[in-house]
């Protein structure tokens, strides 16, 4: 078993997964003031109450967006495991083919869904991601990360409507009954809610005309659950996308290296010396299981003893 730790902005994603099932999932606040002792109880604190012993985890992986969190993080694990971490970032195989201007800038979240997203449908495709920003990642019809989009999230928006708007109440996150609102509450509701599916489907389609081909959209975060079913795109919504991305990533740079000595259901011989010689003999069994009559007599004659 394996931990799969996705460090967003908002909060921090941790996922026990055992081969491909995921064991359990969970939340943590995002905190840069929190010490690597303090993450390193709160994340005790999730394996025991999910019953999971510190023991049974063989490693663990992380992909973070909050450099100052990264290290505590990463400090707590091995503190609790003492297993080997590894981190989304240079160094680390992918798979996959980055054709943006900086692929150093790239998030290692996104990269991470959409090596994720790749297993689950063919390209073209478009990943969004709806967080603290909405990401919208396009890999073309070869799986390659061409581009894609970063706008406001919802939850960002709410939050600045409300703070910059001394009239407009506090909002509950709920599906908007009808896009046409008949008092501030369900108004506030359908512009966010709804705005922000028409976004999507906008977008997707402005994405295609310039790609020049159909694609399938995969979802994930935490506001997508509220906001794909009010898209007229079809969309597939995966909660756990970033956490299956993360043990495929950790089983494909945790592979055994192969044996390249051809050594394999091979006889291996000892050689032993002549007497009175440094020389090693080989003997004839050895010389007649490998080599042709001409090449056992070349040999013969050069090991002879002098």
């Amino acid at each position: 078993m394996i931990l799969a730790v996705h460090i967003g902005n908002t909060n921090i994603t941790v996922g026990a997964v055992r081969g491909k099932d995921i064991v359990f999932q969970a939340r943590l606040r995002t905190d840069a003031t929190k010490t690597s002792d303090e993450y390193a109880i709160d994340l005790k604190m999730l394996l025991a109450i999910n019953s999971v012993a510190a023991s049974e985890i063989e490693g663990a992986i992380i992909a973070s967006v909050v450099p100052q969190v990264l290290n505590q993080i990463k400090t707590g694990l091995k503190k609790l495991f003492g297993k080997p971490i590894l981190v989304v970032g240079p160094g680390i195989k992918t798979g996959l083919n980055i054709r943006i201007d900086n692929p150093a800038q790239t998030g290692s979240d996104l990269v991470v869904g959409c090596v994720a997203a790749q297993r689950l449908q063919k390209p073209p495709l478009i990943v969004v991601g709806m967080g603290t920003a909405t990401t919208m990642m396009v890999l073309d019809r070869n799986g390659a990360l061409i581009g894609g989009s970063i706008s406001p999230g919802v939850r960002i928006s709410m939050e600045a409507l409300t703070e910059r708007a001394a009239l407009l109440p506090g909002l509950q996150l709920d599906q908007p009954k009808r896009t046409i609102g008949r008092n501030t509450v369900e108004c506030m509701r359908s512009g966010i809610l709804n705005g922000a599916a028409a976004m999507l489907d906008g977008m997707v389609a402005r994405m295609e005309e310039e790609l020049g081909d159909k694609v399938a959209v995969i979802a994930t975060g935490r506001m997508a659950q509220y906001v794909v079913p009010l898209c007229k795109t079809p969309m597939h919504y995966d909660r756990d996308l970033i956490i299956k991305g993360l043990a495929i990533l950790y089983a494909e740079n945790t592979k055994p290296k192969p044996d390249l000595g051809g050594n394999q259901g091979q006889r291996t011989h000892k050689f032993r010396k002549a007497p009175g010689s440094a020389v090693p003999m080989i003997s004839s069994s050895i010389l007649s299981e490998s080599l042709s009559p001409g090449a056992i007599a070349c040999a013969r004659w050069f090991w002879r003893p002098r």
